[in-house]
C-alpha cells in the first residue's frame, strides 16, 4: 500500500481583487504559509509521495519570494513530489518551471505526451503529462498502461471529466477506465469530488486548498489516499486558513441575526431577502458586522411590500379587475 498526498489548484499569488490591497497582501502570504502546512501534513500523515495536479501558480507573474518558498517547502517534503502543470501554470521553455531551481526530490512533467517515473524501491510507477499552453486537447485516450506485477500505477494530470466541449484536457470515464491505472490524481475543478471509480481505476480531484472568492465557498483541502492495486481509500483533509461563505437573511430577521462562530477569520457575503416596508439599512448593517469578520460583502435582494388593492381606483382595465376581485374577496 502506498500513501499519497494529493493536492491541486493552489493558485499561488492570486490577486484577490475583491479585497483591500492590505488584505490581499495578507491572503497571498497565507497562501505561501499553506505550502508549509502541506509539508507538515505530509509528515503527519506519513505520505510516501506527493502528487500536485496543476495550477500551483495563478499566472506567470510569480513573486520571487513565492518561488523560493515553494522550493524550500518541496525540499522539506523529503519524499518524491510530482507536478503536472495545468492551464494557469503551463510548462514552456524558459518559463517559470525552468526558472525555479527545484530540489532533487521534485519531478515536473514537461511534455504534453505521457511520461513515466519508476520508483522501484516503492513498487510504484507515476505517469504524467503537462499543459504546454493555456488550453489542451484531450490526452488521456492516449494512455494505456502496461500493467507490471508488483507495481502500483499512479497518474498525475490536470483536466476535466465529462465535459466534451472543454478546452482543458477533457476526458471521459471510459477513457479513465481504459488507462489501467490504480489512481488518477486530477486537478482543475475547485470543489472536492469525492472518490470515484471508472472500471478498475479510482479517480478524484481535491479542489483548491484555499478559497479565493464566493465561487469557492465552504471547506477546502487536500486528499490523502491509500492506494494499492484494486483498492483505494481516500480522506479529505481541510487546509483552508479562511473560508468564503454565503448567508441569506430575511429582512424581518436582521435584528436577531448573529454571525456563526469563528466568523472573525472568514469572508462573508450576506444577502438580505424577503418583502419589507422599507429598504434595509445596509450601511448600518455593515457598521455592525464588518469589525467582526475578515471581509464582508452585502447584497439587497428585498422587495418592497405593496398593498394589493392600491391600484383598484385606477380608471383602467387593471382597476376594473381589482375592484371586481375585491368584491369577490369581501
Amino acid at each position: 500500500m502506498i500513501r499519497v498526498l494529493h493536492a491541486a489548484d493552489l493558485h499561488l499569488d492570486s490577486p484577490f481583487d475583491a479585497l483591500s490591497e492590505e488584505k490581499a497582501v495578507l491572503r497571498r502570504a497565507e497562501q505561501r504559509e499553506l505550502l508549509r502546512s502541506l509539508a507538515g501534513l505530509r509528515a503527519e500523515q506519513g505520505a510516501d509521495l506527493v502528487l500536485l495536479s496543476g495550477d500551483l501558480f495563478d499566472s506567470d507573474a510569480v513573486w520571487a519570494e513565492t518561488g523560493e518558498f515553494l522550493r524550500l517547502t518541496l525540499a522539506e517534503m523529503a519524499v518524491p513530489v510530482f507536478v503536472a502543470p495545468g492551464n494557469h501554470d503551463y510548462y514552456r521553455a524558459g518559463g517559470r518551471w525552468e526558472r525555479l531551481s527545484l530540489p532533487d526530490n521534485v519531478r515536473v512533467f514537461t511534455s504534453p505526451d505521457f511520461d513515466c517515473e519508476v520508483l522501484n524501491d516503492m513498487g510504484v510507477r507515476v505517469w504524467g503529462a503537462a499543459f504546454t499552453d493555456n488550453y489542451c486537447e484531450g490526452k488521456l485516450a492516449e494512455l494505456r498502461i502496461p500493467r507490471q506485477d508488483g507495481f502500483t500505477e499512479l497518474v498525475c494530470l490536470h483536466g476535466e471529466v465529462g465535459v466534451a466541449a472543454s478546452r482543458y484536457n477533457p476526458m471521459t470515464e471510459a477513457e479513465i477506465a481504459a488507462t489501467n491505472a490504480d489512481y488518477l490524481a486530477l486537478g482543475h475543478n475547485h470543489g472536492f469530488s469525492g472518490l470515484r471509480r471508472a472500471g478498475n481505476t479510482y479517480y478524484a480531484w481535491p479542489g483548491c486548498p484555499e478559497g479565493r472568492g464566493f465561487d469557492e465557498c465552504g471547506e477546502k483541502g487536500v486528499i490523502v489516499a491509500d492506494v494499492e492495486p484494486g483498492s483505494v481509500k481516500a480522506r479529505f483533509i481541510p487546509t483552508a486558513a479562511r473560508r468564503y461563505e454565503r448567508l441569506s437573511v430575511p429582512a424581518d430577521a436582521l435584528e436577531s441575526f448573529r454571525l456563526p462562530e469563528g466568523a472573525e477569520r472568514n469572508i462573508y457575503e450576506i444577502c438580505v431577502t424577503g418583502e419589507t416596508e422599507h429598504e434595509p439599512d445596509l450601511a448600518a448593517l455593515r457598521r455592525a458586522l464588518e469589525p467582526r469578520v475578515f471581509a464582508l460583502r452585502l447584497r439587497d435582494e428585498t422587495r418592497l411590500r405593496r398593498d394589493v388593492w392600491e391600484r383598484a381606483g385606477e380608471d383602467s382595465l387593471r382597476g376594473v379587475f381589482l375592484r371586481m376581485l375585491r368584491e369577490k374577496y369581501d
